[in-house]
């Protein structure tokens, strides 16, 4: 077990790598598309509308849309088996493990968020945006953090790992309690009928992927309707499927899944989220757009909360003893970790698309915003993590 759960760690920070490398490429392509000549035809694609299905069970929505609903429900999938996968036999499935991530996952989203609301209190319109500098981008962060190489101890990349899963679980359960729009009954109804079916055939022991994907691809058209975001039916699939904890994982579909759509989510859909998202004009920008409250919540929450709230309550459940420090890691080293976890990118990216849908000036704070926290993020943590490592170069 040792031996897999290691083969297939190293598998992961690969892909994660080589994924954070795409989407930082993919990041600068957008910024510079979307302030070049092309940028009428990036913003005008991005707007055109395209109609999927039949009858009554069609759906019309602009490409952006298609990709931030549809797409981003594959990424959601992916990450649900991943949180699975963990609490099942992973790094979460032990009680000391666990915690100090899931603690540091909670002071990873709780400072950011106060911070938000500190700079934008009082004005309910940009306070929607309080969950925005919460997440942590796990492509992003795992590939600065793998630029170290081996000078980096294998308990801090874990540590990185569980908590960046933890702060996505923490992003989805946000997403449905507080960016879901009005409820359509019908359709919950149907939504959570369609769960329920997938539950039932993971109890029957039904082994092929196919009929599991097209009941979720039902769901989602439902998810889609209730109100709730369509994104969710991505981690509702991933729950349903099944699992099988043994030395080999040949027979595992929840493995199986997970590293047949983990290429595409990390070199095809991430990219596109990023080429679609990342894109904001820097016409006009002025000081006092930089200095907006919008931009100084998110920047600020990603930058300085992310650190603080990781680092203080790492270091809190490590004092009184309810968890352990990761081995051979210094607390410098820990520290850089926390900083790191500032880079949020693509779920923040995601959470503002949801709380400032119909506010394009927000909109582009925010991407300012998170671009900025995020790049402050990296060469801090990056910068720090290469003095705490020094002597195991």
């Amino acid at each position: 077990m040792i031996k897999t759960t290691s083969n297939f760690f190293k598998w992961f920070i690969k892909q994660e790598t080589a994924a954070g490398i795409t989407l930082l490429v993919m990041t600068f392509i957008a910024l510079i598309v979307s302030n070049s000549h092309f940028a009428p035809q990036y913003f005008a694609i991005l707007k055109q509308y395209l109609t999927i299905g039949f009858g009554s069970f069609s759906l019309k929505l602009s490409i952006f849309h298609w990709i931030n609903d549809a797409l981003m429900a594959v990424f959601f999938l992916l990450v649900g088996l991943e949180i699975k996968r963990e609490f099942l036999e992973g790094e979460l499935s032990q009680t000391k493990k666990a915690l100090l991530p899931m603690i540091a996952a909670v002071g990873g989203m709780l400072v950011p968020a106060l911070i938000y609301v500190f700079f934008n209190l009082g004005d309910s319109e940009t306070l929607k945006g309080w969950a925005i500098p919460s997440a942590t981008d796990i492509a992003f962060s795992i590939g600065i953090l793998s630029l170290l190489g081996k000078r980096v101890p294998i308990s801090l990349k874990v540590f990185l790992v569980a908590l960046a899963i933890i702060d996505d679980l923490g992003a989805i359960i946000i997403i449905a309690i507080f960016y879901s729009s009005d409820m359509n009954y019908l359709y919950l109804f149907l939504m959570f009928a369609s769960f329920g079916l997938l539950l039932v055939m993971n109890r029957m022991g039904i082994v092929k992927f196919l009929p599991y994907l097209a009941v979720g691809i039902v769901m989602w058209f439902f998810t889609h309707e209730s109100g709730i975001h369509a994104t969710i039916s991505g981690v509702l699939l991933a729950i349903s499927i099944p699992h099988k904890s043994d030395k080999s994982h040949h027979d595992s579909m929840l493995i199986k899944v997970e590293h047949s759509i983990a290429p595409y989510v990390a070199f095809l859909i991430m990219p596109i989220f990023a080429l679609a998202n990342a894109g904001v004009s820097l016409d006009g920008i002025t000081v006092h757009k930089l200095l907006d409250k919008v931009t100084l919540g998110v920047c600020v929450g990603l930058f300085i909360g992310k650190q603080i709230g990781v680092f203080i309550f790492s270091a809190a459940a490590i004092k009184f003893g309810w968890a352990d420090k990761p081995s051979n890691a210094s607390w410098l080293g820990l520290y850089g970790v926390g900083i790191l976890t500032g880079i949020g990118f693509t779920m923040s990216l995601f959470v503002g698309n949801l709380a400032f849908a119909n506010n394009a000036v927000y909109m582009d704070e925010v991407k300012i915003g998170v671009l900025l926290g995020s790049l402050f993020s990296t060469l801090l943590g990056y910068f720090v993590l290469i003095i705490a490592t020094k002597k195991n170069a």
